[in-house]
């Protein structure tokens, strides 16, 4: 669950990003979110995601609702909420994302 292969989509000091499209219609995101750092937060009118977080802990805002992650979690985004990660601790948090690839680019 470490590694999903795939493509380094982004590689910055926020986190490290790798696309798994081996699938049809489904995509397998791996995020290293860094120390101190946060997604930028988004949605997605039509696509519904699951976050599973393998390391580390940290935030995660979905829509009015904020909560603590660490491994192990899953967490469902329904279609179209918004949704941010929050890495506040002194280790990264790596996450992985199910989504349709479909129907957009991650």
């Amino acid at each position: 669950i470490y590694n999903v292969g795939g493509e380094t989509v982004k590689d910055n000091e926020t986190y490290v990003l790798k696309d798994n499209k081996t699938l049809n219609n489904l995509v397998l995101s791996s995020t290293n979110l860094h120390v101190g750092q946060q997604t930028r937060g988004h949605r997605h009118p039509g696509q519904e995601e699951v976050y599973i977080f393998v390391s580390g802990h940290g935030e995660m805002e979905v829509d009015e609702e904020s909560f603590l992650v660490r491994p192990g979690d899953i967490i469902l985004i329904p279609d179209g909420a918004f949704h941010r990660v929050h890495n506040p601790s002194e280790i990264d948090l790596v996450f992985n994302c199910v989504f349709d690839g479909g129907q957009r680019n991650h």
